[in-house]
């Protein structure tokens, strides 16, 4: 199954940028990256991994991965409800508390947690679907 990585996590921009469609800005924040897979979603994508996969809060973690479907085809309402739902408890985890200031060292630490995230849904996806 083709996917394409919505992204700005640069650990994942590195190990994935040569193997599969990736939309990728140093500059997306944690809701920007939901809001490109929604933008996405309403093109007619569907959303293969969820919005708020692991145990860390979006008001914890500057960094996010997610995986969508590379075809398009009509709009998909459970992957629709899936990122609505999801943006409205980032936001609500955002404003409650914003995120620290985190030293390089954690930040690289996020950057892995992130990235092994993605890296297993896509093990998971591919093993059934390749």
């Amino acid at each position: 199954m083709k996917k394409i990585i919505i992204t700005n996590n640069p650990k994942v921009y590195e190990n994935y940028c040569n193997k599969m469609d990736i939309m990728y800005s140093e500059t997306y924040t944690y809701l920007d990256v939901l809001s490109k897979a929604r933008d996405k979603i309403h093109e007619g994508h569907n959303l293969l991994t969820h919005p708020l996969s692991g145990s860390v809060k979006p008001n914890e973690t500057p960094y996010k991965s997610l995986a969508i479907s590379i075809e398009c085809g009509s709009l998909d309402m459970n992957s629709l409800m899936i990122i609505e739902e999801s943006i409205a408890t980032a936001r609500k985890f955002i404003t409650g508390k914003k995120t620290p200031h985190w030293t390089e060292r954690i930040l690289e630490d996020f950057q892995m947690i992130d990235y092994y995230l993605i890296k297993s849904g896509i093990e998971s996806m591919d093993q059934f679907h390749e």
